[in-house]
């Protein structure tokens, strides 16, 4: 007998992140909410909690962001009720930033300027002068 690859939840999670994609895309469009889209969703095994978890277009504006959708999560909750899924209970919503984007930034600009930093020290040793 072939083993399962994914959870139940985790099926429910990925239609989840799908559909509240477009639902936060039209709240963030309906309520002039900073520029925000959701990255992944977790919902808990009983399916009471589901965690959003959004990135912003701009840092500087994921936390009001996050503070504005968890203040409209319950209209949000509703429209997920009446979409196209079908859930005896919808999951309550608790969205939170995920700064992994922010992160991997920071990242690639410190490495792009280490390798600037070591980029003349190559070029001196790649000439090959010797002294005596």
């Amino acid at each position: 007998m072939p083993s399962r690859d994914f959870k139940r939840t985790d099926r429910i999670g990925a239609e989840l992140r799908r559909e509240l994609g477009l639902l936060v895309h039209a709240a963030v469009r309906d309520h002039g909410l900073p520029s925000v889209s959701v990255s992944d969703v977790e919902i808990t095994r009983d399916l009471d909690w589901a965690t959003v978890w959004v990135t912003a277009m701009l840092p500087e504006q994921g936390v009001p962001a996050v503070k504005a959708l968890n203040a409209i999560g319950h209209e949000i909750r509703h429209s997920l009720a009446h979409s196209g899924m079908r859930m005896r209970r919808v999951p309550e919503l608790k969205f939170k930033y995920d700064d992994s984007v922010d992160k991997g930034e920071r990242i690639e600009t410190l490495l792009r300027e280490q390798a600037r930093d070591l980029a003349p020290l190559k070029d001196d040793k790649s000439t090959g002068d010797k002294q005596d």
